[in-house]
C-alpha cells in the first residue's frame, strides 16, 4: 500500500470525526424518537456512520 500524504492523512481525519460525530447524533436522535419507523431510521443511520467510520479507520492500517 502506498502511503499517504500530511494532507490526506489529516482530510482522513476529519473524515472518521464526522462520521463519529453522525453516529453519536443519529444514536441520540434515535433514543428520543417515539415513532419507531423514525427510531429505526435514526438507528440504521448511526449504524451506516458507524461502518463508514470503520471502514475509514482501516485505510489507516
Amino acid at each position: 500500500m502506498t502511503q499517504i500524504n500530511q494532507l490526506e492523512l489529516e482530510n482522513l481525519r476529519h473524515l472518521i470525526y464526522s462520521q463519529e460525530t453522525s453516529e453519536k447524533k443519529m444514536d441520540a436522535y434515535a433514543q428520543r424518537a417515539t415513532d419507531p419507523q423514525i427510531k429505526q431510521m435514526f438507528q440504521q443511520s448511526a449504524q451506516d456512520a458507524r461502518n463508514t467510520r470503520q471502514q475509514l479507520i482501516s485505510f489507516l492500517n
